[in-house]
């Protein structure tokens, strides 16, 4: 049993009463060839408002994903997709992009209105989990990973740096331990997108540009402490948020390219599923964890697999 998959699945069960939690073992066969997503038709929005969705995260049995506009501010709320395909407004301005759930079942949020990383509880009471690094705040935090022992990972690209006053000299990758101390992990890559980690919680995956292209680099964990990373794919559209799989598959999207491609653990690319339009992020969920939820401009869209993930 990943100790990963445990501990997300109990956090979930946590979060009510009512909760379904992904299954904490490992189950299926990860996708090969040519895939296609659908749209939930409910979560559907469009004109001046549409902006982008992102940061999918399940959590009991709802799927909750942030919704950000393009205005002063990039204004953000958090939206939450139920079983019954209602979708309906979870936290009205959480000014937040990537998403995630700690081990209490609360939502682990970037947040580019505070320049911050934020901790949401479900009924939108928020408080500050890093807000700065050698003493000003950061630029955008965007996409972020939880470990088993708490330490988070995020990535804190500009492009929201607009959002607030402020920001840090260069795009990194931070980690923050459980005792709040913030260190940089990576920060040669230009504006760092996705962050995910394996099932044991043994290698820490990052995405983002490299010059001209776009890379997926690997770092090895040792003692709670990532190490040197290394390009485990290069050639990647512009990539943006990631899932991972219960046998540590990557589904990373690629945003113009309007598509997830998925590789294994050593790189190889093994599958493509497609959407119709831009797409940002992806995370498992549903019952028995084998749906993936894709957002993107606009979108959510849903594919079955035949393999259960990560929640976010």
């Amino acid at each position: 049993m990943k100790l990963r998959y445990l501990i997300l699945s109990l956090a979930t069960a946590l979060s009510t009463s009512a909760a379904m939690a992904a299954p904490a073992t490992c189950q299926g066969t990860a996708p090969t060839g040519e895939l296609t997503a659908t749209r939930v038709q409910a979560a559907n929005v469009s004109g001046p408002g549409q902006g982008l969705y992102e940061g999918p995260v399940w959590i009991g049995d709802a799927l909750y994903f942030s919704h950000f506009t393009f205005g002063p501010g990039f204004p953000s709320r958090i939206l939450k997709l139920d079983a019954s395909g209602k979708v309906s407004t979870a936290i009205a301005d959480s000014g937040s992009n990537g998403l995630a759930v700690d081990g209490q079942g609360n939502i682990v949020a970037g947040t580019h209105k505070y320049k911050s990383v934020s901790r949401f509880t479900l009924d939108g009471k928020r408080s500050d989990v890093a807000g700065k690094y050698q003493g000003q705040v950061f630029n955008s935090p965007n996409d972020l990973a939880i470990a088993a022992d708490g330490t988070i990972y995020f990535s804190d690209p500009a492009f929201q740096r607009d959002a607030a006053p402020g920001g840090q000299d260069k795009t990194r990758v931070y980690r923050v331990a459980p005792d709040g101390a913030v260190t940089v992990v990576e920060d040669g890559l230009v504006n760092p997108n996705g962050v995910s980690l394996s099932p044991a919680g043994d290698v820490l995956y990052v995405n983002g540009m490299e010059g001209k292209q776009g890379v997926l680099r690997a770092y090895p964990i040792v003692n709670g402490k990532p190490q040197q990373g290394r390009d485990l794919v290069k050639g990647l559209g512009i990539p943006d948020g990631m899932a991972v799989d219960c046998q540590g598959n990557l589904y990373v999207t690629e945003h113009a390219d309007q598509r997830l491609r998925v590789f294994t653990p050593a790189g190889k690319q093994i599958a493509t599923i497609h959407v119709d339009a831009n797409v940002t992020n992806a995370a498992f969920g549903g019952p028995d964890g084998k749906t993936l939820f894709i957002t993107g401009a606009g979108a959510v869209w849903q594919v079955r697999l035949g393999i259960n993930g990560a929640p976010y």
